[in-house]
């Protein structure tokens, strides 16, 4: 019911913004209407959250892993550069996606996207071998809408700031296409950036799991 009068409220709407007479409108042979209805279909879908939609595109994902390589940012001796890089889409719910990242045999990352009043955040939890938690962990920000379908961007809340004072410049943004999933991070007024690119059209096998 709620459904149909969406969609009802939305044809009149868009009745009005044409000018109709709905009299004249009544008038239209039932292929129109059925187009209509069609219309207003795909109308009612963009109600969902452009941030919502993002985050669904990780439900199928889930328990594959897939292989990456850094394109921005890499350099000898950083500790990414000459090792495996894998990120695994470990879980996913309507609110939350877990997604390590693994770096040779290093499993102390996992990315963290939380999802509430229809805006994601970005949070970085880092665990020692043990499982227990570091000293420096679940730093990262909130978008400050709710961005794109493809394109999430997380500047440095005040959180970060406060355990990492030169994070306070960070900003952090993930594309994910359905392909491709990219991990960035640009420090402003310096030339600082990190890009980690994963192709997710060739899923790799591995039993990695997170400290």
């Amino acid at each position: 019911m709620l459904r149909i009068n969406v969609f009802l409220k939305k044809m009149d709407n868009f009745r009005k913004s044409v000018c109709f007479n709905f009299n004249y409108f009544m008038m239209f042979d039932r292929s129109i209407l059925v187009l209509f209805f069609f219309i207003g279909n795909y109308l009612f879908a963009q109600d969902k959250p452009q941030s919502k939609m993002f985050l669904e595109q990780f439900k199928p994902l889930v328990g594959q892993y897939f292989e990456g390589e850094i394109v921005s940012g890499g350099k000898e001796g950083d500790g990414f550069v000459g090792k495996r890089l894998l990120m695994e889409v470990m879980s996913y719910d309507d609110r939350e996606v877990k997604i390590p990242f693994y770096v040779g045999d290093d499993k102390s990352r996992t990315w963290v996207l939380s999802y509430s009043n229809n805006v994601l955040t970005l949070k970085h939890d880092h665990r020692h071998k043990d499982g227990s938690a570091d000293e420096v962990t679940f730093y990262g920000g909130t978008a400050t809408n709710e961005g794109s379908s493809v394109i999430q961007v997380f500047p440095a809340d005040n959180e970060t700031c406060q355990m990492i004072d030169y994070a306070c410049q960070n900003l952090w943004w993930i594309t994910m296409d359905g392909t491709t999933y990219t991990y960035n991070l640009r420090r402003i007024g310096t030339d600082r950036l990190f890009t980690v690119k994963f192709d997710l059209s060739k899923p790799v096998k591995s039993d990695y799991k997170p400290w």
